[in-house]
């Protein structure tokens, strides 16, 4: 229910840039909206990250296009490659500017000028979050200048370099307000990811720190090694246990479902699961195969290859089972056997294979267990792995973290900053290959035109260099 109240609020919650607020009272000045307090704006953003990022349009597609998931539809398609300015519209415009930045700017304004502490300290981390999802799908971003309206109507755009330093920045800053006094206010169930525990917000800032460091192991001016350092300091505050895992569940009734239920339900078109998804799963005879997939109608996992003409019979391919895309399945912000393959790539580029293989295996039994999948089999897959070599380790941490963080963002991530997994794309007439980026949206383009918006779905964004 309370998630259900949530999503209702998501269209009110909004006022800065809507008309909500004129039914509320009509003699209140358009230009100064009225309080609302952090209560109320908490639970939207969180149902808002959840359910419009992490589980939203830019997940879905990059999804397809990590082959994850596949589009049982003909091509061109979004899984073909076929984006338009005006499929980025609603993430960048109703998600993330909107619904998200507006929202916590006022409610981190007024929670650090009421001294509502953990509220700025979640806020500021929600807003971390976000961010680095907005400028790793299009690189430069409207940040610095991007909501002082109606004072600036065009705002610039930051680099992506500039953004993941104020990144880092609002991350240590949230930090910095959990070590204050909680103040009179402060948060509890309207906090739906960890009820107001700030002891596990911090753990949550922690690793997300260790993610952003570990992003720029490629960046220009920056060195794998200081990355990874950076990113092993921050993990030893950071996850500890599968406990910690940052998620929100849902009721699984009305419109309070989890948003890949409907993502992949049969009104989405034919989502079905990925042919090499399925394969590698196959191959190595994991044993979170038929958690993750469900069989097909012949009592086979069997994917769809991206070149395949879509099947006339659907029920011939595996769908995501009920882990994940039940209407009552919980959506996974950040988890511990992410922080852990962190960890365990760190590990490699400072001390070396050696040391990262105890980590890597950690961080496989991390997700088995997650997946409730039993010690006996968990082993049994962890010993059939190859040792980790200066050869191999890379491909094989990414390769099984790509499994680990099924439907999440960082797989996308991770493949345009590392190579892996190898993937086949695509091929059809005029596709250079898989997108490094999205297009800015149709509306952007439209009433803030910048320089930046000539960049193609094949440029890569600042950190994505040549693997």
């Amino acid at each position: 229910m309370k998630i259900i109240k949530a999503l209702a609020l998501v269209g009110c919650a909004v006022f800065i840039t809507t008309g909500c607020k004129k039914f509320l009272d009509i003699n209140d000045d358009p230009n100064n909206p009225l309080k609302v307090k952090e209560a109320l704006l908490l639970p939207a953003v969180e149902t808002a990250t959840s359910s419009l990022v992490v589980g939203g349009t830019n997940a879905n597609i990059t999804a397809y296009w990590m082959q994850q998931l596949s589009l049982n539809q003909q091509a061109p398609s979004l899984e073909s490659y076929w984006i338009t300015s005006v499929d980025a519209n609603n993430t960048w415009n109703y998600a993330l500017y909107t619904t998200i930045f507006q929202n916590l700017t006022i409610m981190i304004s007024q929670a650090e000028a009421a001294k509502h502490n953990s509220y700025a300290a979640i806020g500021k981390t929600l807003f971390a979050y976000n961010l680095a999802v907005a400028t790793d799908l299009w690189n430069n971003i409207p940040y610095s200048q991007g909501f002082r309206m109606p004072q600036v109507m065009q705002p610039a755009y930051d680099s992506q370099e500039s953004v993941y330093i104020n990144i880092q920045k609002m991350l240590d800053s949230a930090l910095y307000y959990i070590s204050l006094p909680k103040g009179d206010i402060k948060p509890g169930a309207d906090d739906f990811i960890y009820n107001g525990d700030m002891r596990q917000w911090q753990k949550l800032i922690y690793t997300l720190k260790a993610r952003y460091y570990l992003r720029l192991t490629k960046a220009p001016g920056r060195t794998a090694a200081l990355q990874a350092d950076s990113a092993l300091t921050a993990l030893q505050n950071g996850f500890a246990a599968n406990g910690d895992n940052a998620l929100i569940s849902y009721p699984g009734t009305g419109q309070s479902v989890n948003p890949w239920y409907n993502n992949t339900a049969d009104a989405a078109g034919g989502v079905v699961l990925g042919q090499s998804f399925v394969d590698s799963l196959k191959t190595r005879n994991d044993p979170r195969l038929p958690v993750i997939a469900s069989k097909n109608k012949d009592g086979e996992y069997v994917g769809r290859n991206v070149n395949d003409v879509p099947s006339p019979n659907v029920k011939k391919l595996s769908r995501v089972d009920s882990f994940y895309a039940d209407a009552a399945a919980s959506v996974y912000l950040a988890t511990y056997s992410e922080a852990l393959f962190i960890k365990a790539e760190a590990t490699f580029i400072k001390q070396g294979a050696g040391a990262a293989d105890p980590v890597y295996h950690a961080a496989i039994a991390a997700h088995m267990s997650m997946l409730n999948v039993p010690a006996n089999a968990q082993q049994t897959y962890i010993s059939a792995r190859p040792a980790l070599t200066v050869a191999n380790a890379v491909q094989q941490i990414i390769s099984e973290k790509y499994i680990a963080n099924f439907l999440s963002p960082e797989v996308y991530n991770d493949w345009r900053r590392t190579g892996y997994p190898v993937l086949v794309p695509y091929k059809g007439t005029g596709v250079t290959g898989i997108p490094r980026r999205w297009p800015y949206p149709a509306n952007e383009l439209l009433t803030n035109p910048q320089p930046d918006q000539k960049a193609t779905v094949n440029d890569r964004v600042w950190w994505d260099t040549a693997n």
